[in-house]
């Protein structure tokens, strides 16, 4: 008699039972942790755009104006985050020139002696407040200007400086220019924007003025603050002046 044939074991998966697939999240649960969290769009706000408002069925024509509001709240969100990202950009811009004045300034009250310091504000100062050229002129009465013997210093024709800035005003920036070669000399091909400011060290003393040049063409454009500049020019005035005392 023959031997019956021995069950044969059913074979057995590698790996296990399959592994359930995670159940979806339903609306119910939505709710359930809106409910547990009503802060939840005050901590992601980008998600109110991910949202579409209901539309109801009225009668008579009356229209549903709710999908238009939301639609608005959108747009103000949207912009409200953009002009909080240019104001973050504009600040961060502000604190990073601020520095770069405070040094400069620093930088030109360590000065020891006046030669120095028009050392450092013609060679210097265009490194610590990174622009392209800095440069100073003086009004002489000679009908020509000049360039003195210490680089980066003009002598300037009799109410140059009126001329450019006008009588009352102390600054004024200039965008997508040529430069001057009377202002900044043998650089003046690069200038494509520029900074003029007042210089007065007294009553008695000719009138200066110190010119700032970049050559990109949108970096000083009219409208813009000058209040930087305008500490940054005064105290080199202040500074000059003092020195022009101890001299005497």
């Amino acid at each position: 008699m023959a031997d019956r044939p021995q069950d044969q074991p059913k074979p057995v998966r590698s790996g296990g039972p399959a592994a359930s697939r995670p159940s979806e999240i339903g609306a119910r649960d939505v709710v359930a942790y809106l409910r547990q969290h009503p802060d939840f769009l005050d901590r992601h706000p980008d998600a109110l755009r991910l949202l579409r408002a209901p539309t109801r069925q009225n009668s008579d024509g009356v229209l549903d104006f709710q999908h238009f509001m939301l639609e608005r709240l959108r747009h103000d969100l949207a912009r409200l985050q953009d002009e909080q990202k240019s104001l973050i950009a504009t600040s961060r811009g502000n604190l990073t020139s601020q520095g770069r004045v405070h040094k400069a300034v620093l930088a030109m009250l360590r000065a020891p002696s006046f030669e120095h310091l028009l050392q450092i504000v013609t060679t210097d100062l265009a490194v610590l407040i990174d622009v392209d050229i800095v440069t100073l002129g003086v009004e002489n009465s000679a009908s020509r200007t000049a360039r003195l013997p210490v680089h980066g210093i003009h002598l300037l024709q009799s109410g140059t400086v009126d001329k450019l800035l006008g009588p009352t005003r102390d600054a004024l920036l200039c965008a997508d220019i040529q430069g001057d070669p009377a202002l900044f000399g043998g650089a003046a091909g690069l200038v494509r924007s520029q900074a003029l400011l007042r210089l007065s060290f007294s009553r008695s003393a000719p009138v200066g003025l110190m010119c700032i040049g970049t050559r990109t063409p949108d970096t000083f454009q009219p409208g813009l603050g000058t209040e930087l500049l305008t500490f940054l020019a005064r105290t080199l005035e202040i500074t000059i002046a003092q020195w022009l005392d101890r001299s005497r």
